[in-house]
C-alpha cells in the first residue's frame, strides 16, 4: 500500500486521495439501456435469454416460491442465520416510530404517520460467494414494515439453484418470489415487473456496476421505481495509533479488501506506529486468504495516510466519508463524538468491521463512493413512506385563518384566501 504523510500534501492532492477511482458510468449505461428495454418489452424470456449470454445458465422458471421451496440447510447455518436475524430484527424494531402528533397552536394538530412501500425488490449479488447476509439486513426491515409483496432476486449456481441460505432467509421474512437472474436483467424484471415477476415501487441492495446503472437509469424512466441509494465498491477506513495491534489493523484492512479488486481499504494512522510490523501482519495473514487475488489487487489500489493525532485522522476521515469507519484507537469513544460523514462506525479495537456485516443488528447496506455525506444506510425508514394529516378545529381556524389569508393575498393566490375566508364568514354568521 502507498504511503502518505498528512502534513507533507497539499490541499490538491489530500482532494485527490479522497476522490475514488472514477467509475466509466457512459459507457456502462449504453450496455445496460438495451437490457432494460428487452426486459419491458419480453419480459421472463427476455431475462432467461440474458441469464443464458451472462452467466451461462438455461433457466427452466424464472422464479421460485420460497414458501414451498425445499430448503437443505445444517443446523449450524440455521442457528447462524436466527441468531443473526433476532439481532437485526431487534435493532431494526427499535427504529420504528409509527405516528407523531404535535398541537402547533390551540385548534391545530399536525401529524406524522408512517405507512410502509407496499411493494419492495431485493437485490442480493451473488457470483463468486452466496450473500444470505445481505438477504437478512434487507429482508428483516421490510418484513418489519409490513411492506405487502418482497422479490428476492440473486443469480442461480451453474445448476440454475438458489442457495439454501438464501431461501432459508427469504422464507423467514415472508418473501413471496425469489428470483433466478442478477445483474442488469433482474433488476429490470423487478421494475418494470413480468409474467411471474411482481413489479415492486422500491429496489434496494448493492451489486456490481452494471446493477448499479440500471437501478439509476430506472429511477428516472417510466418504471416508476425508487431506489435505496446509488452504490460504488465496497470500502473501509481504519483510524489507528500506536496502541492499536498491528494484526487487527491487518484483519480490518483485508476483511474490506477482499470482497474484490475494485474494492478500497484505507488506513489513517498516528506517525509513531509501527508501519512495518502492519506491512509484515498484512502480508502473512493476505497469503493465506482464499481470496488473495482480490485483496492483493485491492490493496494496490489503497493506500496509508499519517497524521499526527487521532484529531486530524478525524478530520480526513470526515471528507473520505467512508462506507464503514473503524476507530481502534485509545480514545476511540471519544472520536466517535467527532464523525460527521460515515455509512456505520465500528468502535474500538474489539469491533471489526465483520461483526455489523453478519449479526451486531446495524444494517450493512450502506452508502459507498462518498455518498455518506448526504445519504444514510439502510433502515426500517428506508421501507416507510410518512404521511402528513392536520386537524383543524373552529377555535383553531379563527386564530390561524388570518395569518394564511394573508400569506395567501401576498402570494397573488385568491382561490387559497378564499378557502379560509368562506369558513370564517361561516364561523361568523353562525356566532351572530
Amino acid at each position: 500500500m502507498k504511503t502518505f504523510n498528512y502534513n507533507s500534501l497539499s490541499p490538491e492532492r489530500i482532494e485527490a486521495l479522497i476522490k475514488r477511482p472514477k467509475m466509466d458510468f457512459a459507457s456502462v449505461f449504453g450496455r445496460v439501456q438495451p437490457i432494460l428495454d428487452a426486459v419491458e418489452e419480453r419480459g421472463d424470456e427476455a431475462i432467461r435469454t440474458y441469464t443464458k449470454k451472462f452467466d451461462g445458465i438455461d433457466l427452466d422458471s424464472v422464479t421460485i416460491d420460497p414458501s414451498v421451496a425445499d430448503v437443505s440447510l445444517d443446523a449450524e447455518a440455521k442457528e447462524a442465520i436466527d441468531r443473526a436475524m433476532s439481532n437485526i430484527f431487534r435493532f431494526h424494531r427499535e427504529q420504528g416510530t409509527s405516528r407523531i402528533d404535535v398541537e402547533t397552536m390551540d385548534g391545530v394538530v399536525c401529524s406524522r404517520v408512517a405507512r410502509p412501500i407496499e411493494r419492495v425488490g431485493l437485490y442480493i449479488p451473488g457470483g463468486t460467494a452466496p450473500l444470505p447476509s445481505t438477504a437478512m439486513m434487507l429482508g428483516v426491515p421490510a418484513m418489519i414494515a409490513g411492506c405487502k409483496t418482497i422479490v428476492i432476486a440473486t443469480p442461480p449456481d451453474q445448476n440454475g439453484n438458489i442457495p439454501a441460505s438464501i431461501l432459508y432467509v427469504a422464507k423467514k421474512v415472508g418473501a413471496q418470489t425469489v428470483v433466478k437472474a442478477g445483474g442488469a436483467q433482474a433488476i429490470a424484471g423487478m421494475a418494470f415487473g413480468t409474467e411471474t415477476i411482481p413489479k415492486v415501487d422500491k429496489i434496494f441492495g448493492p451489486g456490481n456496476q452494471y446493477v448499479t446503472a440500471a437501478k439509476m437509469l430506472l429511477q428516472n424512466s417510466e418504471a416508476m421505481v425508487a431506489i435505496d441509494m446509488p452504490a460504488g465498491p465496497s470500502e473501509v477506513l481504519v483510524v489507528a495509533d500506536a496502541s492499536t495491534d498491528p494484526e487487527f489493523i491487518a484483519a480490518d484492512l483485508l476483511s474490506q479488501a477482499e470482497h474484490g479488486s475494485d474494492s478500497q481499504a484505507v488506513l489513517v494512522i498516528t506517525d509513531d506506529a509501527d508501519l512495518e510490523a502492519i506491512h509484515n501482519a498484512t502480508v502473512k495473514q493476505l497469503n493465506a486468504l482464499p481470496r488473495k487475488g482480490y485483496a492483493a489487487d485491492a490493496l494496490e489500489k489503497s493506500f496509508i495516510l499519517t497524521v499526527e493525532n487521532t484529531i486530524q485522522a478525524m478530520e480526513f476521515s470526515n471528507r473520505y466519508a467512508p462506507e464503514h469507519l473503524i476507530i481502534s484507537t485509545e480514545d476511540a469513544e471519544e472520536l466517535s463524538e467527532e464523525v460527521v460523514n460515515a455509512g456505520s462506525v465500528f468502535i474500538g479495537r474489539w469491533t471489526p468491521e465483520s461483526m455489523g456485516d453478519y449479526a451486531s443488528g446495524t444494517n450493512h447496506t450502506l452508502p459507498t463512493y462518498g455518498y455518506a455525506r448526504m445519504y444514510s444506510g439502510v433502515s426500517l425508514h428506508s421501507y416507510q413512506k410518512f404521511i402528513t394529516m392536520q386537524k383543524i378545529s373552529e377555535d383553531g381556524l379563527r386564530s390561524l385563518g388570518p395569518v394564511v389569508e394573508t400569506l395567501a393575498e401576498i402570494e397573488g393566490l385568491q382561490g387559497h384566501k378564499n378557502a379560509v375566508s368562506i369558513r370564517l364568514n361561516k364561523l361568523s354568521k353562525a356566532m351572530r
